[in-house]
């Protein structure tokens, strides 16, 4: 499905999933309080309750909620199915057009990404293709990597496979551990996220000008 482009006066409506603290959810909701910005949170969803990044979304008056697994469900699929359904009907409900992933943990469906291709993105912590996965700074570390960074990419069926959009980079330090390289690394994807997500909205970027 084509996107529209956002502006000013209409901003593209973006919903962010998340799973923990939100950092960069915030973020992206103090850039977007620029008067020019053409992209507007208007949800975050986590599927996890009591998160702190739900708690700083409702400071931000961005309506906010917990999605969670129904563990009642026994059925691995079903439980799955059950899950993603609700939060397309959150998406639906909220007029969303953009899906943002930050900090999400859960690997989405084909089903779900097929629904949102081309409008659904994430940003790993690493150069992608290297370190993919939820372990991506103990990685570069145990491999004894010299640079590392950030890597904002659309989403496809695979994991962190996606069509590479941007990357920002640093230098490993000698006395990097896993939670300095982390907190270092999230500086560079507070500036990154934001901005190719300026330039998806106003359609400067899209899936088939760079070839997904």
């Amino acid at each position: 499905m084509a996107m529209r482009q956002g502006s000013p006066e209409n901003p593209l409506r973006t919903a962010v999933l998340i799973s923990g603290s939100g950092s960069g959810m915030e973020a992206l909701i103090l850039h977007q309080k620029n008067p020019n910005c053409t992209h507007r949170t208007e949800l975050v969803i986590s599927n996890i309750a009591g998160v702190a990044g739900l708690e700083k979304a409702e400071r931000h008056n961005v309506k906010s909620m917990a999605i969670e697994l129904n563990t009642s469900i026994t059925d691995k699929k079903s439980r799955r199915e059950t899950h993603e359904k609700a939060i397309m009907k959150a998406l639906s409900i909220h007029g969303i057009e953009l899906v943002i992933l930050s900090g999400y943990m859960r690997i989405l469906s084909p089903q779900f990404v097929r629904k949102w291709r081309g409008r659904l993105l994430n940003i790993h912590p690493s150069l992608l293709p290297k370190y993919p996965g939820a372990h991506a700074h103990r990685d570069a570390l145990a491999d004894g990597a010299k640079i590392t960074g950030c890597t904002v990419h659309f989403v496809d069926e695979g994991m962190d496979t996606g069509q590479i959009i941007a990357q920002s980079q640093l230098e490993i330090k000698p006395d990097d551990d896993e939670k300095s390289l982390s907190e270092r690394v999230k500086i560079l994807e507070h500036e990154l996220y934001p901005s190719v997500i300026d330039d998806v909205a106003t359609g400067k970027i899209s899936a088939s000008q760079i070839g997904n």
